[in-house]
């Protein structure tokens, strides 16, 4: 079972679409209501809406979520077995406090059994494939807010600790998906390093949310170590087919990963680097369209993780490039073209991303239309001081006017 959640500002949005009064939804007749908290009865997706905005006066006021058990496991459920499931996912969330080696708490607890919620049953249209959404309210009955801290993390936690409760997948098949997972992110982490550290891979592993505990050898070498995620923890001889991330071998495999031909050094966390010789992003071709240029302006380097920054997979040239994207620059891609609504939201967002981070510009397109703006950008490139919020707008429109938001009725705008 797969749990997923997020902290979000476009609550009305979200609620309309669980609720399958979003004028995109094809299918309403395959949506069902499960249960409500807290709320009247009867209530429209407005009203529920302006429920949670009065109870919680905030940017990010609902957090959404999703659960998609696997179908031959629910196959004979009734409705009251989806509440039960809920309510289920909702115990094991509200249990999760995550606390350092030392035992300090640094992310509380939450409190979603007594916070204002909807809950929704999807069917998909064509498999039947059921999933709940839900959307919760970020503050709880008593004005409490729910901590939203590596949400993602309480959701794919909660929902494993229900599958393995209700005998859908056993510990030892978590760990090894897990493993999976972490080998994954292991080898993301050696591809961004521009050279090979020992210390510098530590410094990354740790930078983004593993712990990381080193076996020394009796020469003051590194002989083996541990990787670990929460409670969970994982011998790098565990990690990847053909234990590439062992220490013995681990260097070998960043060699394989970058081409030795270029002396390449490591460039300090954040420091600003003009960004050439890089590919252009490639698009289809499209009559009105106009080229896409490199960037020549200098931006900040999003190559590697920092606190509060998304993960994002950018393909270009046949491969594909990993930034991590601020987090409130993510939120704005996300409402400009919300996958809800737009039916070409990828391919504008990893144009937007490609923008933002350098790799691609757009010579003279105007983005006054397409992205909400009303006032014509044509020299946006220019407003070197702007905030990355505004930027991250801009480049936003721009990808906007170059592709056009295609909507999933069919419309064009």
């Amino acid at each position: 079972m797969i749990g997923k959640a997020k902290s979000i500002n476009h609550g009305i949005n979200d609620i309309r679409y669980i609720s399958g009064e979003s004028r995109n939804k094809k299918h309403p007749e395959l949506i069902y209501h499960v249960k409500d908290n807290l709320l009247p009865c009867g209530l429209d997706a407005q009203g529920v809406w302006d429920m949670m905005k009065a109870h919680a006066p905030m940017k990010n006021n609902v957090i959404r979520i999703e659960i998609s058990p696997a179908k031959e496991h629910t196959k004979d459920f009734t409705m009251q077995d989806w509440q039960q499931l809920w309510d289920d996912f909702v115990r094991e969330y509200d249990k999760i406090e995550m606390a350092d080696e030392d035992g300090k708490v640094y992310s509380h607890k939450t409190n979603l059994a007594d916070s204002i919620y909807t809950v929704w049953l999807h069917l998909e249209s064509d498999s039947r494939i059921p999933h709940l959404h839900a959307a919760v309210c970020r503050k709880d009955r008593n004005g409490r807010t729910n901590n939203d801290h590596k949400i993602h993390i309480r959701a794919h936690d909660a929902a494993q600790a229900v599958a393995v409760q209700r005998g859908w997948i056993t510990a030892k098949e978590i760990h090894k998906a897990n493993a999976v997972k972490v080998a994954e992110d292991l080898m993301d982490i050696l591809k961004a390093m521009p050279s090979w550290s020992w210390d510098d891979y530590v410094a990354r592993v740790r930078a983004n949310g593993y712990t990381l505990v080193e076996r020394p050898d009796d020469k003051g070498g590194i002989k083996g170590y541990v990787v670990g995620k929460g409670k969970a923890k994982f011998k790098a001889s565990e990690l990847g087919k053909g234990r590439k991330l062992m220490a013995s071998k681990i260097e070998q495999t960043w060699q394989k990963l970058h081409d030795q031909s270029e002396t390449k050094t490591v460039q300090p966390v954040g420091k600003i680097v003009p960004k050439t010789d890089v590919p252009v992003v490639p698009v289809a071709a499209k009559p009105v369209a106009k080229p896409l240029q490199l960037s020549s302006e200098p931006v900040a380097d999003y190559s590697s993780w920092h606190e509060n920054t998304s993960r994002y997979e950018l393909p270009h040239d046949g491969k594909t490039s990993l930034f991590y994207i601020p987090d409130d620059v993510m939120q704005v891609f996300n409402d400009e073209f919300d996958y809800r609504e737009t039916a070409n939201w990828k391919e504008l967002t990893d144009m937007a991303v490609a923008l933002f981070v350098g790799l691609t510009a757009v010579g003279s397109v105007s983005t006054g239309g397409g992205g909400g703006g009303s006032h014509n950008d044509d020299n946006w490139r220019d407003k070197k001081d702007e905030d990355e919020i505004e930027r991250a707008r801009r480049c936003a429109r721009a990808a906007a006017a170059h592709f056009g938001k295609e909507t999933k009725s069919g419309r064009r705008r």
